[in-house]
């Protein structure tokens, strides 16, 4: 059975008028997310020009393995999610339930993973203001490239976790018939959140862990 018809709030004329005005505030939150993240990017960029031989160095601590399955985890669920869209307004319940889930589960695994390059990193005393023992004439290049490190995953990693429970809950509610061919715009700006998440990955792969493998 699809899922009935979308609900009209009573601010607007129809449906298509109350489609467009979600889809405006998503964009519109989405560009402040972009501008959240631009100011931590050009901070990355200008230290990094600053302290050159100190951010290639403090690059190559990071595990380059580890950041690469993340990577490749991230793009896999952004194309689950896509998949799960197109089978919601094809009515096909059950696959969009398990793609779904499927999305969810992987950005679970994405944030395990980086769990345990974050404990990697504090066993060998590279977290900044809680055991950062470093020595050399790059240690402090190396202690703000650090910081910044944290800063951009960890907001990152606080953005997937959102994504995560996202998915999880219309994962739930669409094998509940909330949604289908008919009722699809929660699904689709949850998943423009999503691939949001990833491509701002996309920036941090390169900055965090390649650029100062190729110095």
């Amino acid at each position: 059975m699809s899922a009935a018809p979308a609900l009209l709030e009573e601010q607007f004329d129809d449906p298509v008028q109350q489609r467009e005005a979600a889809t405006l505030g998503m964009w519109v939150f989405l560009a402040t997310e972009i501008l959240f993240f631009g100011v931590l990017f050009a901070s990355y960029t200008v230290c990094r020009v600053l302290y050159p031989q100190g951010f290639a160095a403090a690059s190559r601590r990071t595990d380059m393995l580890l950041g690469t399955l993340e990577t490749a985890v991230l793009l896999t669920s952004s194309a689950l999610v896509a998949l799960a869209l197109r089978a919601i307004k094809l009515d096909e319940r059950r696959s969009a339930v398990l793609l779904l889930a499927g999305t969810a589960a992987l950005g679970a695994s994405f944030l395990i993973m980086h769990g345990f390059e974050y404990y990697s990193e504090y066993t060998e005393h590279l977290v900044p203001g809680v055991d950062f023992l470093q020595h050399g004439p790059q240690a402090h290049a190396v202690e703000l490239f650090f910081c910044l490190y944290y800063f951009i995953t960890g907001f990152h990693s606080l953005h997937v976790l959102i994504g995560v429970a996202i998915m999880t809950v219309l994962s739930a509610r669409t094998a509940g018939g909330s949604f289908g061919p008919q009722r699809y715009t929660t699904c689709e700006l949850a998943a423009l959140y999503w691939h949001l998440v990833d491509i701002v990955w996309i920036f941090v792969y390169p900055l965090i862990y390649l650029v100062g493998r190729a110095a």
